[in-house]
């Protein structure tokens, strides 16, 4: 990977996107407790204003994981905006590489929430309960294919780890193909075809793609958020000229969607990504700085856990408590709680440990390559 051009603010200025992903993740969380229940079922009568809330607009939290997503994307795999042949591996050593760190702790979690879901279906009665997962259905997982080969998803939240395999992926495909450039070498390897080619994709998903919900299982319906996230990466640098042809490109395209069909969910990655382009950490930390961090660092552990773990408290919940609004709602209040203790352990006992594990294999195969090379 290249260097940036402007590396010292890119090597200081990133911590803020864990806060982002922190306060997002918990977003994640208290949705899934409104949306499925059954103790959010009897909350609902005392507070319906906020379980109401959660229910319809807590899941647009995604939106932060998608534009960090595609911003996170573009600085890994085109940091100054310029896609060079032989700057990165070859697009199947990119797409393993997101596989393998995407997929191992999903798939650990995948089995976590199959033994959940069958624990609490000895308990409680409830939609939200899966069918006995079949290996069929477990190989889809694995494979990270599920909703497009129509299986029942084995936890919520299961399509965006789907999903962001296929944004990075179609991401991954465009940056090599403006590096190689093949036929159109000369034109696709100019200094500005992969931000041109990445906001040409993303107007196609905002204007097109992302408004028919039939396209949900496949990557153009949420490449928006995602390109605009990238985008908003290398706007943050280079020359003045090109940081106004990238945010113009940004602002004329979000408001083009939103005039033509408005999407709270899009203005909301519209926002975000204008902020991050803008975005310049300095000063001094508040108090709530290393929370916010360690919380974003153990956010994909906690999208993976969460779920079961609310399962099973709801299990308890109705099971042995009062079906009181108050009862029930320090049920939904521990299994927050609950869900934040189990990604920390999560993160700390098998996506680490995992991620350790195959960065070290990595080193060791690039060692033996420049031995034989």
């Amino acid at each position: 990977m290249h260097k940036l051009q402007s590396r010292p603010n890119g090597a200081q200025h990133l911590g803020f996107l864990d806060g982002f992903k922190g306060l997002a993740a918990q977003l994640i969380v208290l949705h899934h407790l409104a949306f499925y229940g059954p103790m959010s079922d009897h909350v609902r009568p005392a507070a319906p204003l906020l379980i109401d809330w959660l229910d319809v607009y807590a899941r647009m939290a995604v939106q932060v994981f998608l534009v960090i997503g595609g911003f996170l994307a573009a600085r890994s795999l085109c940091p100054d905006g310029v896609a060079r042949p032989g700057a990165t591996p070859g697009l199947a050593g990119l797409l393993a590489r997101r596989y393998l760190k995407l997929a191992p702790p999903f798939i650990v979690a995948m089995l976590l929430a199959s033994c959940a879901s069958a624990l609490a279906a000895g308990w409680m009665s409830h939609y939200s309960i899966s069918a006995p997962t079949t290996l069929a259905q477990l190989a889809a997982h694995v494979l990270l294919a599920h909703d497009i080969l129509g299986y029942e998803a084995i936890s919520a939240g299961a399509w965006y780890v789907a999903i962001d395999f296929q944004l990075y992926a179609l991401m991954a495909a465009a940056v090599w193909l403006c590096g190689r450039g093949g036929l159109m070498a000369d034109a696709l390897r100019r200094p500005w075809s992969a931000p041109l080619l990445i906001a040409l994709l993303a107007a196609a998903s905002l204007l097109v793609f992302n408004r028919d919900a039939a396209l949900d299982v496949w990557a153009p319906y949420f490449f928006g958020s995602y390109g605009l996230g990238a985008l908003a990466w290398w706007a943050r640098s280079g020359t003045a000229r090109r940081r106004r042809l990238l945010l113009a490109a940004m602002l004329s395209c979000s408001l083009l969607a939103l005039a033509i069909d408005f999407r709270e969910r899009i203005a909301l990655a519209a926002v975000l990504s204008l902020l991050l382009a803008f975005w310049r950490s300095g000063g001094r930390a508040t108090v709530f700085a290393p929370l916010l961090g360690w919380l974003g660092r153990i956010s994909y552990s906690v999208f993976l856990v969460h779920f079961p773990v609310c399962l099973l408290v709801n299990a308890l919940f109705i099971c042995v408590m009062p079906g009181t609004a108050g009862w029930q709602g320090l049920g939904m209040l521990a299994a927050w709680a609950a869900s934040v203790a189990a990604g920390a352990a999560f993160f700390r006992f098998v996506e680490r440990p995992l991620g350790q594990r195959l960065s070290l294999a990595r080193r060791v195969q690039a060692d033996r390559v420049g031995v034989t090379a």
